[in-house]
């Protein structure tokens, strides 16, 4: 038990990021130590010829700066899968389409938010303009040209019909939709784009396909040697992921980053651990929870992981 001694380290402005990954990895102490074996996994996993590569997330994240960062691993080919929820979709539309978020504050008057027509996402200020009009502009009048094609659509399938149409080098779907990535969102009514897709069904015969969804991921699961995901945030994207994941008798790699904690027995704070008992991530399966915010931990741990794979570490 007694191998690697702590070491100490001091920062300088010549350092890269690989030394500074490398430091935590020294360091040890707290997060630092999962943030570098987190690292570790995930370049692993990647690297693994054999594995079919999860990515979930929240659609909270996707209203900050990392919805460039999730595009690029998708861009990279580090993704098989993504499993998210409307909220990315909703969010990715709407900057997609020209929509402007901007920097804000948590300590400020939302009624006062209200009444100047600027919606609140944690720090993040998004003008009415810049959200729901958007969105149910942009997706009637792909519904308009897309049902006379064919009236039934799996959700994959129409997201990537979304992205086909998002001029953005940053968008999710849009670069999901050049590399083929299949998009699954169990909760596709949950959001504005959702929302659409209910109203327009009522006088157009469109009907959105969700077992199709789910034939897909079984279809994945069960031709996979392998599994593996990187799982940030909790909710139904977590959850869905794991899930599958029991029927290939659990993932052999698994990152999470998370806020929340296991003490009230929620899915979302559930370490993997918990999941083994299940038989969501196999007895001996390279795991690691980072636990703190994502928009810190997620590009460190990325970027961790690049250097392992470019052996800069």
């Amino acid at each position: 038990m007694l191998r690697e001694e702590v070491r100490d380290y001091t920062i300088d402005t010549s350092m890269d990021l690989c030394c500074l990954i490398k430091a935590f990895g020294e360091a040890h102490g707290f997060m630092a130590g999962h943030l570098y074996e987190a690292s570790r996994i995930l370049a692993s996993m990647w690297m693994d010829s054999e594995v079919t590569k999860f990515l979930a997330f929240t659609g909270n994240l996707v209203s900050t700066g990392l919805r460039g960062l999730f595009a690029q691993i998708i861009r990279e080919g580090f993704v098989d899968v993504v499993v998210t929820t409307c909220g990315t979709v909703d969010h990715d539309i709407a900057r997609g389409v020209g929509g402007r978020y901007y920097k804000g504050s948590f300590y400020i008057d939302d009624s006062m938010l209200r009444e100047l027509g600027i919606h609140r996402l944690g720090n993040i200020y998004i003008p009415l303009e810049s959200y729901g009009l958007v969105i149910e502009g942009f997706t009637r009048k792909l519904l308009d040209e897309i049902t006379g094609e064919k009236r039934e659509w799996t959700t994959y399938e129409l997201l990537w019909e979304v992205g086909k149409r998002l001029n953005d080098r940053n968008s999710i779907l849009r670069v999901a939709y050049e590399k083929k990535v299949p998009v699954i969102v169990p909760g596709i009514t949950d959001g504005a784009f959702g929302t659409q897709l209910f109203l327009y069904s009522q006088f157009s015969g469109l009907k959105i396909n969700v077992l199709g969804d789910e034939k897909l991921l079984s279809d994945k699961v069960f031709s996979s040697l392998k599994l593996g995901a990187l799982v940030v945030g909790g909710g139904i994207s977590k959850h869905h992921t794991i899930w599958w994941a029991q029927f290939r008798d659990g993932l052999d790699y698994a990152v999470y980053i998370t806020t929340a904690v296991e003490y009230d027995g929620s899915l979302s704070g559930a370490q993997p651990r918990e999941a083994i008992s299940w038989g969501k991530i196999k007895p001996l399966a390279r795991q690691v929870v980072v636990y703190g915010d994502a928009t810190v931990y997620l590009p460190l741990v990325i970027a961790g992981a690049k250097c392992f794979i470019e052996k800069k570490l």
